[in-house]
């Protein structure tokens, strides 16, 4: 089926190499080094599509929300399109705060942030789109997303402190590529539609992951702190993201999805982007 990925930062381009050249093509505000058909496109302004589609096609949208609940940019590029399928990249942060406990797609949604709360929102706009238009709407749910570039590299040299792993929560992440294979998966017509949680499967702390980082850097372990420490030092987005805890099942996405992912252990996946 042929493609529109509506953007093309860190996960749509790696989305974008993994699909052929001839059954894709790109929306970007973004000048971005590829050789697959790319369009310019800003959603913010956007009154038409910048190119003629088949009658038969699929979108994946990585676009984040933008001004105020339910997604100023996604009620803008909803009227534009008629796919068959919908691809959407959202987050686990839909959870909000679960004491460390698991959470499976079925969880109730309580996001803690205002972040999270517009990404319900954006999701209950495209569900009840999909359900009027008949388009079969995939949710895929993603916890942080690491990769080349994406290792906080330079907060480890600059010797910025970490919460100390007692005080630490169970993590969840994705390596880009295996986000772009979920994404690329969600594709296949024989994919029931609904909503996938997507992660490595590994629940070791930022703490932890961040010390893997470093150890592989050949540099020193990060100085730790209590939580209560860094509550005064952290800034509020980064305490947003640690304060949550909850360790997200990935079972629907092995089982379902069919996407087993190839950096499982954060480890190699932390060796393969540097």
């Amino acid at each position: 089926m042929f493609v529109l990925l509506t953007g093309a930062g860190y996960t749509g381009q790696r989305i974008l190499s993994m699909l052929p050249a001839d059954a894709v093509a790109a929306l970007s505000r973004s000048c971005v080094d590829t050789d697959r058909p790319l369009f310019p496109f800003d959603l913010d302004s956007a009154t038409e599509l910048p190119l003629e589609l088949p009658a038969s096609y699929a979108v994946i949208y990585t676009v984040p929300p933008s001004g105020e609940p339910p997604d100023a940019r996604l009620k803008t590029f909803l009227p534009l399109v008629s796919p068959t399928r919908f691809v959407y990249i959202s987050t686990t942060g839909v959870y909000g705060d679960y004491g460390g406990r698991t959470v499976t797609e079925s969880g109730t949604l309580k996001p803690t942030n205002t972040r999270a709360a517009n990404r319900v929102a954006a999701e209950e706009l495209l569900s009840n789109w999909s359900r009027q238009n008949n388009v079969a709407l995939v949710i895929l749910r993603a916890p942080g997303i690491y990769g080349p570039g994406r290792l906080g590299t330079e907060r480890i040299r600059s010797g910025a402190a970490v919460i100390a792993e007692a005080d630490a929560n169970p993590g969840n992440r994705i390596h880009v590529d295996d986000l772009a294979r979920c994404c690329v998966a969600a594709l296949d017509e024989s994919v029931p539609a609904g909503v996938y949680n997507v992660g490595d499967g590994d629940h070791r702390s930022s703490t932890a992951f961040t010390n893997d980082v470093a150890r592989q850097l050949d540099l020193p372990a990060p100085p730790q702190i209590s939580r209560a420490e860094a509550e005064r030092q952290f800034s509020r987005q980064r305490m947003a993201f640690l304060s949550d805890s909850r360790v997200v099942d990935t079972t629907k996405m092995r089982e379902v999805l069919g996407v087993i992912p190839r950096y499982a252990n954060p480890e190699d996946g932390i060796r393969a982007s540097l």
